[in-house]
């Protein structure tokens, strides 16, 4: 078998292993931060965290498909090494990439929802008093 074949196949199943793995851990964890981020509605939090997870999985093995082709032929198992050490970095920086956009946009919810929670008075007003000409 061609050795530029079989870096191809080690990098596929890495890159879907990895970002199945990175979906999976965000999903699990990022459903808790989506539940604070939307107030505690469980149901949108996880119609969220699904979506969210689906537009991961599409952008990030769109990628890896569109990043697996080379121009180079592998001659040695040493290129092989060097070939997916390159390709999965990159892979893996895509990965980290995406992750701190989400929770960037995520946390700027979060904040957002805070500051129009501390707009509001802890206790509605009791009566009104109409201003003074003098003040």
């Amino acid at each position: 078998m061609d050795r530029t074949v079989i870096a191809y196949v080690v990098y596929l199943i890495v890159s879907i292993g990895l970002t199945v793995w990175v979906a999976r851990t965000l999903s699990r964890n990022g459903r808790i931060f989506l539940a604070d981020v939307l107030h505690g509605n469980e149901k949108l939090a996880d119609a969220v965290n699904h979506l969210l997870v689906v537009g991961f999985y599409l952008v990030n093995l769109g990628f890896v498909a569109l990043y697996l082709s080379g121009d180079e032929t592998i001659e040695d198992t040493r290129g092989i090494f060097e070939a997916l050490s390159t390709k999965l970095g990159v892979v893996l920086l895509v990965l980290g990439a995406m992750h701190l956009g989400n929770v960037y946009v995520l946390n700027r919810i979060r904040r957002r929802g805070i500051m129009e929670r501390e707009q509001l008075p802890p206790v509605a007003p009791q009566e009104w008093i109409a201003p003074t000409a003098g003040a």
